[in-house]
């Protein structure tokens, strides 16, 4: 193909050694696609980055019915509820209506449902999307904001989160405030890049004022509340133990009040726990649990009017840079966190 003319059907078909009409079927959504043929017409999409044009494979925006996904990693827990009625407080005030779905993983038929439906756009929560699923998206003039995206998103594509690094700065500052030295941080998954950045910027401040946080007090979990039991029941365990534990969410942070408390110990007398995201689990808990806060749902409703102001102004190109949005974390303080105990082992 001539690099100085943009793909065209024939050319993602020929990549990937199908038919124009196949590739316009994957575009489309339609079911009646092998799930081989499917992905090498999505890579094909992606290596060509082809941009589909109404008519061509595409449905033509008036056509579309007033309908926006939301596609989440999963609906269990406090954070999709906060995500959910952000999207839907603003998609109802535009006209609009919601279809929510699950994306699994290693499973593309959230996207395939997603095509057949037509809809006007999709907000995407908390959802490891791949190179391939974006640029289908885009192929097919579907306008697409990544919510918290869980890796770095390419360029081109849109989306909203919250300050991570500030958060995790903010918490550090606070224990360090109070006079914690000896601190820990329960992480989630090391690819994540919201995780990182609340890392990083923990470490930071950490490092700042010269406290001590080796590596091996820095542990990565899966952010469930057992698995994050387990983790910090580790850093808990024999003298010389953290004052203090940040966990990257509220939910690891619950794990760390199970440790404590298998471990004989108090919070916040014994350990000082900082968790992330104020959810309302966070509250029910006693002591209150200290945490830093994300707008969780002005985030959902800043990335679908982020969305419709995408589909407001179609191009014949993707941007070169998508717009993106990072809301302001606060840190709230409640009965989790207190001056450390100078007779800690």
């Amino acid at each position: 193909m001539p690099a100085d003319r943009p793909a065209t059907l024939a050319d993602v078909a020929a990549a990937a050694g199908t038919t124009v009409p196949t590739v316009s079927k994957v575009l489309r959504g339609r079911s009646d696609v092998s799930a081989a043929t499917r992905a090498r017409v999505m890579a094909a999409v992606d290596d060509l980055g082809y941009r589909g044009r109404a008519g061509r494979g595409v449905a033509p925006r008036g056509e579309r019915p007033p309908l926006v996904d939301l596609v989440l990693s999963g609906v269990d827990g406090t954070w999709a509820n906060r995500a959910l009625s952000g999207v839907e407080q603003a998609a109802t005030a535009a006209g609009l209506d919601i279809v929510v779905s699950v994306a699994r993983p290693s499973d593309d038929a959230w996207l395939t449902r997603l095509l057949a439906r037509h809809s006007r756009g999709a907000v995407v929560a908390l959802v490891d999307t791949t190179r391939e699923q974006l640029a289908t998206l885009t192929a097919a003039r579907v306008p697409v904001v990544l919510l918290d995206p869980v890796t770095q998103p390419p360029r081109t594509v849109a989306s909203v989160g919250a300050t991570n690094w500030a958060g995790g700065r903010a918490a550090a500052e606070h224990l360090l405030g109070l006079g914690h030295r000896r601190l820990a941080v329960l992480a989630g998954r090391r690819r994540h890049l919201y995780s990182q950045a609340r890392v990083d910027g923990f470490r930071s401040a950490a490092a700042e004022a010269g406290a001590e946080l080796p590596d091996d007090r820095v542990v990565h979990g899966d952010w469930t509340r057992a698995g994050s039991a387990a983790l910090a029941g580790g850093l808990l365990a024999g003298r010389g133990r953290p004052t203090a534990v940040f966990a990257c969410s509220d939910t690891m942070a619950l794990g760390v009040y199970d440790a404590a408390s298998a471990a004989g110990l108090r919070v916040p007398e014994d350990l000082a726990v900082v968790g992330f995201d104020d959810l309302p689990e966070g509250e029910w808990v006693h002591p209150g649990l200290t945490t830093v806060r994300q707008p969780i749902a002005q985030m959902g409703a800043a990335a679908l009017r982020m969305l419709l102001r995408l589909g407001d102004e179609p191009s014949a190109q993707p941007p070169t840079d998508a717009p993106r949005e990072e809301l302001a974390t606060t840190l709230v303080v409640r009965g989790s966190t207190s001056t450390p105990d100078r007779s800690a082992g």
